[in-house]
């Protein structure tokens, strides 16, 4: 839970998106589900197995819904969400009901649906097993492991003090109901109910309709370990069940989900916990081409939410040797799953580019001002012209922006551009360099880096900065939290990325170049 690439060319953006619609050999269809958790009301008081077990066949009947339903409109893989079967809060001691252990797929072969007998206390496995086999699905859900580990025979092991780990875990059956992958969630947010496995787990999983495909977990997806590890070794299509709080201005959940598709040039697949109280919403099928996703707005029921898409096969390796066409043509629009709307949970050094050089192209304002966006002190200049060219630089790393603004209705907004290097300390660790364009909360310069959900100024503009990293995750997001694809994006062989868009849908909340420092997170 979260409160709050194979190196296939030698630039990180390869080219322009928005172009000519690339036609890929295959697709396969999609789905990930949005569920409104049933939660345990009372999860630090420990309850019996059977307790446990009725609490989530709860959830589950829920997932039996939606796995038929997904399997009426032609998916192939359905993904549910992070903590989605037992909820979360619970203490070490008080999940112990809910647990069960897990056989590690790449040591044996099982399928609790036609074996249920093999293994106790392996209900939640027999019944996701059985749903895949039922609907001819492969299904991807999140629960809790048991494992033993070696506290009497290694005492300088990380065993815990009670002989066993506790793990956040994917779990992945096949269509005919075999476990198929097993992956252990390597970076926690504040879960005192799991351990962190002893090394970082790189798991994939092969499937008939659409090659290979990695897994990881909610706050996974801002580490190296092990989202990177599986882009670098060319996994182009990632699982990602996650309980999300979102936090704007620079990471809502939908808002990220996208920027790592762009960036990463990969195919996610991300279901999120649907929760108004711990505000977590936001899911959706993402191509480097197109979005298919969900997020609820103020006032809407607070319910589960199903999407489905076709998406291209990603996997060279599955598409070289398929030979199939016909199937393929990918739209580069974005799509919501409603008609008009669409509600935070290593090493680097082969992609160093040189440092930034300290003397922008366009000398910094003197009107710039520090103020905090994401518990961050981020340096910022006003934008307060019509049309105009403007830099900003936090130490030596500067962002550049040309714009032309086109304010609508009445009301007077205000607008900054906001630069950031270095270790973001809170909830967490880790390295950045940032550059990003936001609509501040009200008309006071210390109202710039707070969250807002509505604008209604629309802006051409083209944002810049020379990253340090070659991991630069691209967003702009409208009014009413809507995704909007960038028109342009490239790097450049000295690190410049460069993020052009115009023709806006809706006012401008964020445009964000995010670039994350991997190799600098453990200085």
């Amino acid at each position: 839970m979260f409160l709050f690439i194979v190196v296939f060319v030698s630039l990180f953006f390869t080219s322009a998106i928005g172009q000519s619609e690339p036609v890929v050999d295959s697709s396969y269809v999609a789905a990930v589900y949005e569920h409104n958790l049933i939660l345990n009301p009372e999860p630090h008081v420990p309850l019996s197995r059977s307790a446990a077990l009725k609490h989530m066949q709860k959830n589950l009947d829920v997932y039996e819904e939606q796995a038929a339903r997904a399997a009426q409109q032609g998916a192939q893989i359905l993904v549910f969400p992070e903590d989605g079967i037992h909820g979360f809060n619970y203490s070490r001691s008080s999940i112990s009901g809910y647990l069960e252990t897990i056989p590690d797929p790449q040591q044996e072969s099982w399928n609790p649906c036609t074996e249920p007998g093999r293994y106790n206390n392996t209900e939640v496995l027999q019944r996701l097993s059985c749903m895949a086999r039922r609907y001819n699905l492969y299904v991807v859900a999140n629960m809790a492991d048991l494992q033993p580990c070696p506290l009497k025979t290694d005492p300088s092991s990380s065993c815990p003090p009670d002989g066993h780990w506790q793990f956040n875990t994917n779990v992945v059956f096949s269509s005919d109901g075999l476990l198929v992958a097993r992956y252990h969630k390597y970076n926690l947010y504040f879960e005192k109910a799991f351990d962190t496995p002893p090394q970082p787990e790189i798991i994939t999983f092969d499937t008939p309709f659409a090659g290979r495909f990695g897994l990881m977990i909610c706050f996974d997806i801002l580490f190296h370990d092990p989202t990177i590890v599986l882009v670098e070794k060319g996994v182009r299509q990632l699982i990602y069940p996650t309980a999300w709080m979102n936090q704007l201005p620079l990471l809502d959940t939908i808002q990220f989900q996208r920027a790592f598709s762009l960036g990463a040039n990969v195919t996610l697949l991300a279901a999120n916990i649907r929760s108004d109280r711990l505000i977590m919403t936001g899911s959706g099928i993402y191509t480097p081409f197109s979005a298919t996703y969900y997020h609820a707005q103020k006032g809407e029921p607070e319910e589960g939410r199903l999407l489905v898409a076709r998406v291209p096969v990603l996997d060279p390796l599955w598409v070289g040797r398929s030979g199939t066409t016909g199937e393929g043509v990918v739209s580069s629009q974005f799509t919501s799953s409603t008609p008009t709307d669409s509600g935070y949970c290593h090493q680097e050094s082969c992609f160093d580019s040189p440092p930034p050089e300290t003397a922008p192209s366009v000398p910094p304002s003197s009107t710039t001002f520090i103020s905090s966006m994401m518990y961050d002190p981020f340096t910022f200049v006003l934008l307060n012209q019509t049309e105009d060219e403007v830099n900003v630089c936090n130490g030596t790393f500067c962002c550049h922006l040309q714009y032309r603004r086109f304010p609508q209705g009445g009301s007077e907004e205000l607008y900054a551009l906001g630069a950031f290097a270095g270790i973001h300390t809170v909830n967490g660790r880790w390295a950045l360099q940032v550059c990003a364009l936001v609509r501040c909360a009200g008309l006071d310069i210390s109202s710039c880096g707070q969250e807002v959900e509505e604008a209604e100024s629309k802006m051409d503009f083209t944002l810049e900065g020379k990253f340090g990293t070659r991991y630069v995750y691209p967003s702009v997001l409208a009014s009413k939290l809507v995704l909007e694809q960038p028109e342009h994006l490239e790097t450049a062989a000295d690190g410049t990325v460069t993020m052009r868009h115009s023709n806006m849908t809706g006012g401008l909340l964020t445009a964000c170049l995010y670039g994350r420092m991997y190799h600098l997170d453990n200085e």
